[in-house]
């Protein structure tokens, strides 16, 4: 298993109609999952790409706002979209980050950050990560992050070409110049930015979810016992 991990937003609707993998199944991994993603830290930050360059429309160096800025809460989120631990994440806790967002309980921010490219062929998690800014460039980003999530490649495969994920936000709503935003990684330098900030915030790993500040367990109960 590689790096731990998290998600954007999931399906519509009431909490509790899509059953997701059980708060267990997750807290089974967590262990292995922060020491796989010290490591998938360690080596990205070796071997990292130069960070800097265009920041995409509505975001900042640090990430994704969604949201009503003046929520009463914050909910950061860190993930890797080559993750299958974010992705279970996003099975189990997307519905609530989307009514927090809906009802203007909390403001999520999500921070894409590639430290999983050492499982890819392709850099994947690097190319995901700044195709999500291409993405938040066109005003879709929370689609396309479901939309990720729910066509999400196995680990030590090519990932998605560039071709699938422009189709995928295409789906999502981005018009066809995306794609050369995609192709060209035109927001690679961003994607850097991102996970070499969260480095030096202290994180290690993902899915590492933050309320107001402070971590929380992996668990919905945990999410909405902090955002009450």
């Amino acid at each position: 298993m590689a790096a731990a991990q998290r998600t954007a937003g999931a399906g519509k609707g009431a909490l509790g109609r899509r059953r997701g993998p059980s708060a267990a199944l997750i807290a089974a991994i967590v262990v292995v999952v922060l020491f796989a993603g010290a490591v998938g830290f360690g080596v990205w930050y070796a071997q990292r790409p130069a960070s800097g360059g265009p920041v995409p429309t509505g975001t900042t160096a640090a990430g994704v706002t969604v949201g009503n800025p003046s929520a009463p809460h914050t909910v950061d989120a860190y993930l890797d979209f080559l993750c299958p631990i974010c992705r279970a994440y996003e099975q189990q806790s997307g519905a609530t980050l989307d009514q927090l967002i809906s009802t203007g309980q909390a403001k999520v921010v999500y921070h894409p950050i590639a430290i999983l490219d050492r499982l890819s062929s392709t850099q994947y998690s690097s190319r995901a990560a700044a195709a999500s800014g291409c993405a938040a460039d066109a005003g879709v980003f929370p689609q396309f992050v479901k939309l990720l999530y729910a066509n999400q490649p196995p680990e030590n495969s090519a990932g998605l070409p560039d071709a699938q994920l422009t189709a995928l936000a295409q789906q999502a709503g981005a018009p066809g110049s995306v794609g050369q935003c995609i192709a060209g990684g035109t927001y690679r330098g961003w994607a850097a930015g991102v996970t070499d900030t969260a480095s030096k915030a202290g994180v290690n790993g993902t899915p590492t979810v933050l309320v107001d500040g402070q971590r929380i367990g992996l668990t919905d109960a945990a999410l909405q016992a902090a955002t009450k």
